[in-house]
């Protein structure tokens, strides 16, 4: 089997510019930047991405690992809560895992599409379908459970 076959990608939004970018999931730890010529702005990947309606579904679809999308809201206190647990697992899990955010306030079409009625809510993806949810706050081995789930 060659390389390329065995390579797993990560499809996300560059924070500063927008551009949908491809990343080598290997490879996340050499920092990658963003490939609009305009940009080349680092694509932070030890952090939750935060994802937009318009690039909700590439990315979901797009992605070779799990991607644990956390809904929530900026006013919303449990989601504050869960905020530093995704922290820390979007760098523990960075190259393995891809965590993003979609504020529901914001991102409207998207939560509507994923039926979200409560928040925080989160959501696991692989091979692009849902394969797991969670409503609610939880702790950092919840999610970790949550994830496993997704990964077989």
């Amino acid at each position: 089997m060659s390389a390329s076959t065995d390579t797993r990608h990560l499809v996300v939004p560059c924070p500063f510019c927008g551009t949908v970018n491809r990343v080598d999931a290997d490879r996340v730890a050499d920092r990658p930047r963003c490939g609009s010529a305009d940009c080349r702005r680092p694509l932070l990947l030890d952090r939750p991405v935060s994802l937009h309606d318009a690039d909700f579904r590439t990315v979901i679809e797009g992605t070779d690992v799990p991607v644990l999308v956390d809904f929530y809201a900026d006013w919303c206190g449990p989601c504050k809560a869960m905020a530093p647990v995704l922290d820390d697992l979007a760098a523990e899990w960075s190259g393995r895992v891809l965590v993003a955010k979609v504020n529901t306030d914001v991102e409207q079409g998207t939560a509507m599409a994923h039926q979200i009625r409560s928040i925080p809510t989160l959501m696991v993806f692989a091979g692009g379908r849902m394969v797991a949810q969670q409503m609610g706050a939880i702790p950092k081995a919840a999610v970790q459970q949550l994830v496993a789930r997704a990964k077989g």
